[in-house]
């Protein structure tokens, strides 16, 4: 008899933490942190993933969501495009977190979709990409080509008068597609094929020696020259170490890239790199109330004033913004309810405007051009009067361009045929 009470004690006090422990998960809203931690994209998306700490810190500090402080959960896909559709699922079904913010490939979030669209859980993608999707659980909070490359391109045609191309990136789905966004407008500037030279690299390339000596004899054609680089991750130390070394400079061929920023600069000699370009939305030397206030943070957060802010940064800032301000807004952390409070929502960017989430779940964003300079920071050279909206499908490819994505009834569709009136993806 008593080693039956003993037993019914011992069954009531392992019952009694199962719901301790679940009433204590109940009481935390859990945020999934999918960054490349170690692999060749750790040089970028760490420092994200420092980005989403210091906001959940600060949401925190100010009392939550909800009542409910913020618990991260972070986890490392080590820059293994498959492991980061793994780990998402792990995020999803085992940790059954609330939102994730993560991803800095396309090719990651190429394999993050389809987990993150069968399990119905919210992404918050920050960096620039290829355009060409539009999914109802992403919020594409990045430039899309029409926020970054082709402005890029333009100033590069209209105010240094590039006539030859070179269209070098890293062998993956953003830097292809983007090239074939680019090259279909390049042609439609009438530039020709013969001066338009296209280099595809694997990740973590090295070896850079004969591929900037074919650069060098592409550009010596008497015509203006310039190299538009999607290369993306640490290759893009050796590549422009290797554009110092064969004596390349920004007045001969400028260099104008999209993935290279103040962290992949920091902690590299500079100097070889004075002049070349990059196209952002934002830059850690933009002036403004709202810039200063956060690299102040950041630096107190971080611990280390040489740590630097940069353009994916930003992106997570505002899309961490705008998803707490839409769960409160909404009163719940449901996906659906969530997707739906954060269209049209605006949110201060850093550069002293303001962000909007458009009814493609892109934002509207200003465009800025910055001069490498020999600290690692950026001269802005060129910025847009306003923001531009993110186009979620191009106007220069054939089969995208009677695309359009809207999430706001009655349409509730990421590639809605205007031509057609046809959905021809995921709807509601």
């Amino acid at each position: 008899m008593k080693m039956k009470k003993l037993m019914s004690k011992a069954v009531l006090a392992v019952g009694g933490c199962v719901l301790s422990m679940t009433l204590q998960a109940a009481d935390t809203i859990k945020v999934g942190v999918l960054h490349s931690l170690s692999g060749t994209m750790a040089i970028s998306e760490t420092t994200l993933k420092d980005t989403v700490l210091m906001m959940i810190e600060e949401q925190n500090k100010k009392g939550g969501l909800l009542g409910k402080q913020l618990e991260p959960v972070v986890v490392d896909p080590a820059s293994n495009w498959p492991l980061f559709a793994e780990k998402t699922r792990e995020l999803l079904s085992k940790e059954k977190v609330d939102v994730i913010f993560g991803c800095w490939t396309s090719v990651s979030r190429k394999s993050v979709l389809p987990v993150i669209e069968e399990l119905n859980g919210l992404l918050f993608y920050p960096v620039q990409y290829e355009g060409e999707e539009s999914s109802k659980n992403v919020f594409y909070t990045g430039a899309a080509p029409n926020q970054q490359a082709i402005p890029a391109v333009d100033y590069l045609m209209n105010d240094l008068e590039v006539e030859r191309w070179v269209l070098a990136g890293t062998d993956y789905v953003y830097p292809r597609t983007t090239n074939k966004i680019l090259e279909a407008y390049l042609k439609a500037k009438g530039v020709a094929d013969k001066d338009i030279m296209i280099n595809y690299t694997p990740f973590g390339h090295s070896d850079w020696q004969s591929i900037v000596s074919d650069i060098k004899k592409f550009g010596s054609a008497g015509k203006k020259t310039a190299v538009v680089s999607t290369v993306n991750g640490d290759a893009n130390v050796p590549f422009y170490k290797e554009l110092g070394n064969q004596g390349v400079s920004a007045e001969d061929i400028p260099v104008m890239a999209f993935s290279v920023g103040e962290e992949e600069l920091s902690g590299i000699d500079t100097r070889p790199l004075v002049g070349h370009l990059a196209a952002w939305n934002y830059f850690q030397s933009v002036e403004s109330e709202e810039n200063d206030a956060f690299i102040e943070r950041w630096k107190a957060y971080i611990k280390d004033d040489k740590r630097v802010t940069n353009d994916p940064m930003e992106a997570t800032y505002i899309g961490f913004n705008m998803w707490a301000a839409a769960v409160e807004k909404a009163g719940t952390t449901d996906v659906d309810a969530v997707e739906q409070a954060i269209i049209g929502m605006t949110s201060p960017n850093l550069t002293g405007g303001t962000a909007v989430m458009n009814r493609n779940h892109h934002l509207s964003k200003p465009v800025l051009i910055g001069e490498i300079q020999a600290d690692g920071q950026f001269e802005v050279v060129w910025e847009t009067m306003g923001v531009v909206p993110g186009d979620a499908w191009s106007d220069f490819l054939p089969g995208s361009k009677d695309l359009v994505a809207d999430w706001v009834a009655p349409i509730r569709c990421g590639n809605f045929n205007a031509r057609t009136a046809k959905c021809s993806g995921q709807n509601l």
